[in-house]
């Protein structure tokens, strides 16, 4: 595809793509820009999709007039449009070049608890969250509406943080018409009586300052104002999401359970939760307090390490000796018996043959299960980690060491598609993606699998067999591939996202490999699981909302035994198998609750189901 800039022609190389949106295709120009393309009505992630097709018409049909009229007078940390791109007659609007942010995340990480615990400190959320107020701050003071204000519209570099997606942006009577679940403002709804989260009023600075209270709280406590779960006295039926909005059934509410891998409410000041107590279920708008941001000073308590910005923990007496953790406990027909402890963090875990290896961070050394020191060096979250026996695989932007007992490290250059660096490795191979191939190690060497679209090739590998996609412009595109021999078998159907892609997980078990996707997508996150098999046959399916407290309301954490997946939630354990083609909880084990919750990993070894936190290792009997 070719697009005009300047009335140059560009060549729209797919390889080059910087990332999806439900809206919009982003491809790096080279030159320090990025090429933002809408998606016609006929693009692949429409197809069969009446309602976005007539959706995405209307948006080009806008920006014709909109785009052109985009005010000049923002402020720098808004990634406004710099050129329009048109077609080969100069008429017609087809995107925008924009500046391109270098190592840029989207704010959401920091609400990750994953994320946080491999060393994203809150004193920099803070400093990140200041600079995002005042520039909230000079966009409305130039009279502009962002609208559509979350924690994926907003990206950042160091401790700066920079406004995207401008094109949504209101301005000059072009109202915002798109918006977000989780952040949109319930005084924009159009009454008690509404069933569904769409808003009846149009945005405005107030709304906007309501979401960026919600970015606040879920970048400092990883959870939102509507996040947990609601667990009403009986016979009172739980409430929809909707209805908690209406209700602000919140989490300060007492009906609401407090999502378990969220920081505890009181590590923040009085002050500020005050403050969003005001905002989230007293109605409170206009402007967030800057000074309440400005004055936050986080430190790591001394007795259990977790960071708060109070006078004193208070989720422990810090000066007291740590608490004696039981070895063994029980509950109703489950018993869990602690395998391993550490003051640090664990980083990383997986099996192998039945053995559960993990590496973890502590006093400024990442080690193995066995205690052997890796790398010395503070906690980074953008370090990427795989483990195979012995040595230690890490990656981080182009490149992948691969670290060996009483060896050199090893260095081999990767893809990195969307800032991922794309390796994997099983128990007799490591596997990694780098300048259109998929390459493996062999006796020999390197030795290439097949042809992969370069730079943009995500990649996962079991011990049978492994798994790789694309999703770059209007190509989209996956593959399996036998862990020993060479060759590719392409062109598989998967349930493809329409929307923006913001995590992937993939789970191996004998002939089938366990994918899940997280889409944002019309507003909400919408988490996907497809059971493919090495014949890239596509045997089972589901899917789930984000943070819902069902077995799909969390990505990351699940095991596989035969065709029985296993789920830890907030309430318990979840089983699920097969039924009719689709994936369906089957039974739930609620005496597990005291041991598990929705942010720790599962692992089906040798000795039975094992729990992986953020730090201990726990095995789990059940009778």
């Amino acid at each position: 595809m070719d697009v005009y800039l300047e009335g140059k022609r560009v060549r729209v190389d797919p390889s080059r793509s910087l990332g999806k949106g439900g809206e919009a295709d982003v491809f790096d120009l080279g030159d320090g820009r990025a090429l933002k393309l809408f998606k016609p009505p006929e693009h692949p992630d429409y197809q069969g999709l009446p309602e976005e097709q007539a959706a995405a018409q209307a948006r080009l049909d806008e920006h014709q007039r909109k785009l052109p009229a985009f005010p000049r007078l923002l402020p720098p940390r808004v990634v406004a449009p710099q050129t329009l791109a048109m077609d080969r007659k100069g008429r017609r609007v087809l995107g925008y070049a924009m500046r391109k942010l270098e190592g840029a995340e989207p704010l959401r990480r920091f609400s990750e608890p994953a994320f946080r615990r491999t060393g994203a400190l809150a004193q920099q959320v803070a400093e990140v969250l200041c600079g995002l107020h005042r520039t909230l701050s000079a966009v409305h003071g130039a009279g502009v509406v962002v609208g559509d204000f979350n924690d994926l519209n907003v990206l950042t570099v160091g401790a700066d943080a920079f406004l995207i997606d401008a094109d949504s942006f209101q301005f000059q009577g072009f109202l915002s018409s798109v918006f977000t679940e989780r952040f949109l403002d319930p005084l924009r709804l159009p009454g008690a009586s509404a069933s569904t989260l769409s808003p009846g009023r149009a945005a405005s600075s107030d709304s906007d300052w309501y979401a960026f209270a919600v970015a606040l709280m879920q970048s400092l406590l990883c959870v939102g104002p509507y996040g947990g779960i609601h667990r009403p006295k009986a016979p009172a039926p739980r409430a929809t999401a909707v209805a908690r909005l209406h209700q602000r059934l919140t989490v300060f509410h007492p009906e609401i359970q407090y999502p378990k891998p969220a920081l505890p409410l009181r590590t923040l000041p009085d002050e500020l939760l005050h403050q969003l107590h005001r905002v989230f279920v007293e109605d409170a708008r206009g402007p967030f307090p800057l000074p309440l941001l400005e004055g936050l000073r986080f430190t790591a308590c001394a007795s259990c390490g977790l960071e708060h910005a109070r006078a004193a923990c208070a989720t422990c007496r810090p000066n007291a000796s740590a608490p004696v953790t039981p070895l063994t406990a029980s509950r109703g027909q489950v018993t869990a018996s602690r395998l391993f402890s550490t003051r640090g963090v664990l980083v990383h875990a997986c099996v192998e043959d039945g053995v559960l290896r993990w590496l973890a961070h502590e006093e400024g050394v990442y080690r193995r299960e066995d205690g052997r020191p890796v790398l010395q060096a503070p906690l980074d979250p953008s370090l990427h980690w795989a483990l195979q026996g012995e040595r230690t695989l890490v990656g981080r932007g182009g490149e992948l060491v691969v670290l060996t007992p009483g060896q050199s490290p090893e260095r081999l250059g990767v893809d990195t598609p969307e800032g991922r660096p794309a390796f994997a490795a099983n128990l007799r191979h490591r596997y990694w993606a780098h300048a259109g191939g998929l390459w493996r190690d062999g006796s020999l060497g390197a030795e290439r699998i097949g042809d992969v679209l370069q730079g943009q090739t995500r990649l996962f590998v079991g011990p049978r067999f492994g798994l790789g996609f694309h999703r770059a412009g209007n190509l989209r595109g996956a593959f399996v591939f036998d862990a020993e021999q060479p060759g590719l078998r392409d062109g598989l159907v998967l349930p493809w996202p329409a929307g923006k892609l913001v995590d992937v997980e993939c789970l191996f078990e004998g002939s089938n490999a366990w994918l899940f996707l997280a889409e944002e997508s019309g507003g909400r996150t919408l988490h996907h699981c497809a059971v493919v098999g090495s014949d890239g046959a596509l045997r089972f399916q589901a899917q789930g909302v984000a943070g819902d407290g069902s077995w799909l309301g969390a990505l990351r954490g699940p095991c596989v035994l035969g065709d029985v997946l296993f789920a830890a939630t907030d309430t318990g354990l979840v089983r699920v198998e097969p039924r009719q083609g689709r994936l369906e909880a089957v039974r739930e084990f609620p005496d597990a609750e005291p041991f598990v919750d929705a942010g720790c990993r599962l692992f089906m070894t040798r000795h039975g189901l094992t729990v992986v936190d953020r730090q201990h290792v726990t095995g789990l009997r059940m009778t």
